[in-house]
């Protein structure tokens, strides 16, 4: 009985430790959301990276000056580190305003469309072939050489609309784009039109890279999804009759040029050589501002510890904030991020990125959990996120900057910030991504959303 008895005390006291330290994270995670919509400085940063620097595409005069001004903001906000890591980047510049017509006949029906990032140019005096519809890849195989060659091929898979996370189906919709133009190369394709990467029905073309392998390349564009819409119904009213369509675009690519990640780190009071990484990537394309993709990103990542230093946090292990450079067209920095960290020895217990926009944050996914990872992490803090509407913690997805670490440190647990995934994609890689399609206070729930599990990370651990 009296074992019992000692048994049940410990449990006891074992459970109101437990509720004490649940009520200590409860009240630092108020804290943090309090100063985040109270002083919030993220939206701030955000306009003056939209509005005063602008695209950031790597190799560009853009991307260099937002690399000095970030480096400034981190150093303005006293980290304990400020630096700049070198990496060689691609340097693809899109030239002359592309052009695109319908042709049938002596018509020519202008529509709207950008040339897909990496792509080559045509001749100066652009292309005009016949065009022939498809929807997958699988259907080039299908035809052949003989059904493809000297054709532009117009790849019009839309978004499957049945899946709720929007990044599914661009998931789904995105092979057309990302190698579609190399596959069709290898058919004796002379050019490639895509239906932009959307469920929206409007006239931006949503622009994005796209790769050939070691087929030869081709001009690639993106069509509006309206512009996709026109061409496939004249394709249908004219069955039996050609339809052309001209092209000319004027992009190149040039040597790589040398560009940076700006890191901005604060120490552990504990341990010297752990690590935890939040970052967004700095680089955006050249259509817009790159408001949403990755302005939100790389500035609710500074935000983050920014919070902590003005909250006196001292964390236990060392927290760094991460602006990737060229995630939209090379993958460069996150390659060279990995490759350093292998290098210096660091152990990283995590690594979160966003950058999935800066809308109301529902939670978070967790890079190749397991089940039994996912129940503890649930058990222990779910409740403490529902407060904040941002309590769905999920398997899933994390990152292109930080998915290299997955190779060189295979203990860190790659984690992706997922806000709500409904309007991402209506502007994404669009000439519409631009600082006034932001909401404030989605931005400050979202940097403070991730603020608050970093700083339960650093605390416990992942020790699920």
């Amino acid at each position: 009985m009296k074992i019992k008895a000692i048994a049940f005390s410990v449990l006891a006291a074992l459970g109101m430790s437990c509720s004490a330290q649940a009520q200590t994270d409860s009240v630092m995670m108020r804290k943090i959301f309090d100063e985040a919509l109270v002083n919030g400085q993220c939206y701030e940063n955000l306009r003056y990276l939209c509005k005063k620097i602008g695209p950031r595409l790597s190799g560009s005069a853009g991307a260099q000056k937002s690399v000095e001004w970030s480096k400034k903001l981190m150093e303005g906000y006293g980290f304990d580190r400020v630096y700049l890591q070198k990496v060689m980047v691609p340097h693809w510049v899109r030239g002359e305003k592309e052009q695109g017509y319908i042709v049938t006949g002596t018509k020519r029906t202008p529509v709207a469309l950008a040339a897909l990032g990496m792509s080559v140019a045509t001749p100066k005096t652009g292309i005009t072939a016949e065009v022939i519809e498809l929807h997958s890849l699988k259907e080039l195989e299908t035809l052949g050489e003989s059904k493809i060659k000297g054709k532009i091929v117009f790849f019009n898979r839309p978004f499957d609309e049945r899946f709720i996370e929007a990044g599914s189906a661009y998931g789904t919709a995105g092979d057309q784009r990302n190698t579609g133009p190399g596959a069709a190369s290898k058919y004796g394709a002379v050019a490639v039109l895509v239906r932009s990467l959307t469920s929206a029905l409007d006239n931006y073309p949503h622009t994005g890279g796209t790769g050939y392998g070691t087929n030869k390349p081709i001009p690639a564009a993106a069509l509006s999804t309206i512009a996709a819409n026109q061409l496939s119904a004249k394709l249908k009213q004219q069955a039996g009759t050609p339809v052309k369509f001209y092209l000319k675009t004027d992009c190149q690519t040039l040597p790589d040029v040398l560009s940076y990640n700006v890191i901005g780190e604060i120490k552990g009071s504990e341990n010297n050589n752990k690590y935890i990484t939040v970052g967004g990537h700095l680089d955006s394309w050249d259509l817009a501002e790159g408001a949403h993709d990755d302005g939100t990103g790389v500035m609710q990542s500074v935000e983050a510890l920014r919070i902590y230093k003005t909250l006196g946090y001292k964390p236990k292990n060392n927290i760094r904030a991460v602006f990737f450079m060229n995630e939209e067209n090379g993958h460069k920095g996150g390659l060279k991020y990995a490759e350093q960290a292998l290098k210096d020895k660091e152990e990283h217990i995590a690594a979160l990125e966003t950058d999935e926009g800066g809308f109301t944050p529902r939670g978070f996914s967790f890079d190749h959990a397991t089940p039994a990872f996912m129940a503890g992490i649930n058990r222990q803090w779910k409740k403490l996120f529902e407060p904040y509407e941002a309590d769905r913690l999920v398997i899933g997805g994390s990152g292109t900057d930080i998915g290299p670490l997955r190779e060189t440190h295979p203990n860190a647990m790659l984690i992706g910030f997922r806000p709500d995934s409904q309007r991402y994609f209506d502007i994404h890689h669009t000439p519409n991504d631009v600082f006034e399609n932001v909401n404030k206070r989605e931005l400050e729930l979202g940097a403070a959303s991730i603020a608050s599990l970093i700083y339960l990370i650093d605390q416990h651990g992942l020790n699920f």
